[in-house]
């Protein structure tokens, strides 16, 4: 069952649904459910998303410029935290246990497929308005716990990669991708109305999809990097 994070999100993921299926059904993702994947593609994949997180929670800092009410500024800055002081914690505690410090992890060069996601969604956000930037920043927290969702629903309880589905799939995220939902929902309603209405869906859509996209390729990169 597809998990409800708002209406929005919602219209997003229907409008994208063949990207989406090739993002949250990935080689990748079904190797970290049954365990396959080959540990070197985790490790390097761990290393680049935590190159990722820095310029995604840098994303978000922009999201509470971008705010117009206490809310959003609320939400955006809880969602940097999140980033910054937990999620980012997993990625330290596994690569330290495999030799590699979190120096070694903030200084480590980007790929390029790293580079085009990270580098798009600050161009949503500096070129356009907040829904401009939501519309880019959502397929990473809503995907995740959708994966997450389904991964755990799977028992995947004897695969080495179990703390990573755990962590996506862990209530306090799952409250994280509500409340996000939510919020774009909100902001949607006060800026431009009905989305389904509005003449700038096809824009936002092409936002969601493009971001879709290039998850793709992140997973891409990192069975490539094994």
């Amino acid at each position: 069952m597809t998990p409800d994070y708002g209406k929005t999100f919602a219209l997003w993921r229907e409008g994208a649904a063949g990207p989406w299926h090739d993002y949250t059904h990935h080689a990748f993702v079904q190797g970290l459910g049954d365990g396959t994947l080959p540990r070197p593609a985790f490790l390097h994949y761990l290393v680049q998303d935590y190159v990722f997180l820095v310029h995604f929670a840098r994303a978000w800092s922009l999201a509470v410029v971008k705010s117009e009410t206490l809310d959003e500024m609320k939400i955006c800055a809880g969602t940097v935290d999140a980033l910054v002081n937990h999620e980012m914690s997993l990625h330290v505690k596994t690569c330290a246990a495999e030799g590699i410090d979190e120096a070694t992890l903030f200084a480590a060069t980007e790929a390029v497929e790293n580079l085009a996601y990270t580098r798009y969604v600050m161009d949503a956000g500096l070129q356009g308005d907040f829904l401009d930037l939501m519309a880019a920043l959502s397929p990473c927290v809503m995907g995740y716990g959708e994966i997450g969702l389904r991964l755990a629903a799977s028992k995947a309880d004897d695969t080495p990669y179990a703390d990573w589905i755990a962590t996506y799939a862990d209530p306090e995220y799952q409250m994280v991708c509500k409340n996000v939902g939510a919020m774009i929902d909100a902001a949607v309603i006060r800026r431009i109305g009905d989305l389904t209405q509005a003449s700038r869906a096809s824009v936002l859509q092409d936002r969601f999809s493009m971001a879709t996209k290039l998850e793709v390729g992140f997973w891409q990169m990192g069975l490539n990097g094994q």
